[in-house]
């Protein structure tokens, strides 16, 4: 009993220490949180009504940090990724969908430049690759004109130089032997009336040694070897084929003690003193050129030389699979480097003015040929190879390069655009800001010509558009879920997105998020964002 006795007083001892000392804390704690109040200062009771009546003014407003066209107004998941919705910025931007102003600070460590919308002309370089090849103009065929049998062939196989005149084939036929009886009695027919006194006799007897010549002739003897039949008086069982001009046997057909018909092909010779050059051009290139238009290109085979020709041809027809189109460039080639097959790299360069018009000093005024790009004259006239009509160096899209008389295309820098694949948005800084303000604006842009684009229209002459670091704009832009290069339509949402120049619908995920969006809250496409500029 001492014992239980003994540990109920030290427990009561104990509480009553610990009563003692609560009210000792409560006062200290109490001193202090008076004495901080007293260290503070009061606020207004102004500031403390507009503070409270901005928060009670402002709705905050929750998006998607993958989606920022998604703006609601309470928390909640992301319609279209299932993410949670955080709370929207409300940075320093200001103004429209695609305005976006920042510091002079941020402006220079987002390494912002800016450069003019001019009006210059600029020089289109189009890249091509290709091969050499014959010019089909310059082949030459020798062909069995009667026929007959092939007792010998004095070339006897490819690659071969011959000269125009050099004999080619030995070739027996038993119908050349009748032409020349029949040449032979036509001359002893004109000798026995020679006498006569019937001039109808004689009119005869020579109109049918002229026939019988022409026949030889057409069959394809010389002159000279028909001068020797009715020189000798005996005929000839087999007859000489000449090569018919200069060049490179590149096919032979025929064969020692072969038959052949009439038109049966035995050699084929190609001219190589001017060849082709076939390059294919891509069809975004089309626009830069033109028939008669100068070409440089290089061959794999002398490094550092450079060859020049003339476009002579642009196949109408599209290469479905490449998506390219055959150029043919006439080449000289005189001194023979040149051959059938080798590799080349080319380059077109054109001067253009407005409207994509090429400039070409030595064409203007001119009129061409529309076969033989070689040929052209300072007056209208016929081709002097074919006979064609020449056509105006004007119809082909070629003007003069005056400055004065003619027109400036509008022109930007490549790096100033960025292009969706469907859309190009460019970054125009607005003039008379206090702190540097860029609107986003949807142009429309011509062809590309070198490092420039040709504007069609969304911009003016001398207005300030961001060339580099426009990208980083448009990603700030993403961030305050404003309209940018991303997103198609100018409002806060969007069905649609543009990524890297493709277009990207979302189709299910689009009507979904029309089931779960807030009544009211329009998910549709809305109009694009119009401008009052001048069109080029």
């Amino acid at each position: 009993m001492n014992t239980f006795g003994q540990k109920v007083s030290k427990i009561r001892t104990k509480v009553g220490i610990r009563l003692i000392l609560l009210p000792v804390l409560i006062f200290i704690l109490a001193g202090g949180f008076w004495l901080g109040r007293m260290g503070r200062a009061p606020q207004p009771a102004s500031q403390q009504t507009a503070a409270q009546a901005k928060t009670e003014t402002e709705p905050q407003i929750w998006t998607c940090s993958m989606h920022p066209q998604i703006r609601l107004p309470k928390p909640g998941l992301c319609p279209i990724c299932g993410m949670k919705l955080i709370p929207a910025s409300t940075g320093e931007s200001a103004g429209g969908m695609r305005q976006l102003t920042i510091s002079e600070n941020a402006k220079e460590l987002m390494d912002i430049e800016v450069a003019p919308v001019e009006r210059k002309f600029v020089t289109a370089v189009v890249r091509m690759v290709g091969k050499v090849d014959y010019d089909e103009t310059r082949l030459a065929y020798i062909a069995a004109w009667l026929p007959g049998r092939l007792d010998r062939l004095y070339v006897d196989y490819t690659g071969v130089p011959v000269k125009k005149g050099d004999h080619m084939v030995y070739l027996y036929s038993p119908e050349l032997i009748s032409a020349q009886e029949e040449l032979l009695q036509a001359l002893e027919a004109v000798k026995n009336v020679k006498d006569t006194q019937l001039s109808v006799m004689r009119e005869m007897t020579e109109s049918t040694v002229t026939a019988a010549r022409e026949k030889l002739r057409l069959w394809g003897l010389a002159p000279e070897q028909i001068k020797e039949i009715e020189t000798t008086g005996k005929v000839q069982d087999h007859m000489t084929i000449y090569a018919p001009s200069s060049g490179i046997v590149i096919h032979k057909n025929g064969l020692e003690g072969m038959y052949v018909q009439t038109g049966t092909r035995i050699y084929t010779i190609a001219d190589l003193s001017e060849v082709w050059v076939k390059l294919d051009a891509y069809e975004s290139d089309m626009e830069w050129l033109r028939y008669g238009q100068d070409v440089e290109f290089t061959a794999v085979s002398y490094p550092g030389s450079v060859f020049r020709g003339t476009i002579s041809f642009i196949d109408p027809i599209l290469n479905e699979r490449t998506r390219s189109v055959k150029i043919r460039v006439n080449v000289p080639n005189t001194d023979g480097r040149l051959k059938p097959g080798m590799f080349v790299k080319a380059i077109a360069r054109a001067e253009v003015a407005a409207g994509g018009r090429i400039m070409n000093a030595d064409l203007v005024g001119k009129w061409i040929c529309p076969m033989h790009p070689e040929i052209v004259k300072s007056t209208a006239g016929k081709c002097d190879i074919c006979q064609m009509p020449l056509v105006t160096t004007e119809s082909l899209g070629y003007i003069g390069d005056d400055p004065e008389a003619v027109a400036k295309p509008l022109v930007i820098p490549v790096s100033a655009a960025l292009v969706t694949g469907t859309r190009a948005i460019v970054y125009v800084q607005v003039p008379n800001q206090d702190k540097p303000t860029f609107q986003g604006r949807e142009i429309v842009l011509g062809p590309r010509a070198g490092g420039y684009y040709l504007v069609r229209y969304g911009l003016s002459e001398g207005e300030l558009v961001a060339v580099k670091g426009n990208f980083k704009i448009d990603s700030q832009v993403q961030i305050l879920a404003k309209s940018s290069m991303m997103s198609i339509k100018g409002g806060h949402a969007a069905d649609a997105q543009q990524h890297h120049g493709g277009l990207q619908t979302m189709g299910k995920e689009h009507r979904s998020m029309q089931q779960k969006a807030p009544a009211g809250m329009n998910m549709d496409k809305a109009r694009p964002m119009a401008h009052d500029h001048k069109a080029e």
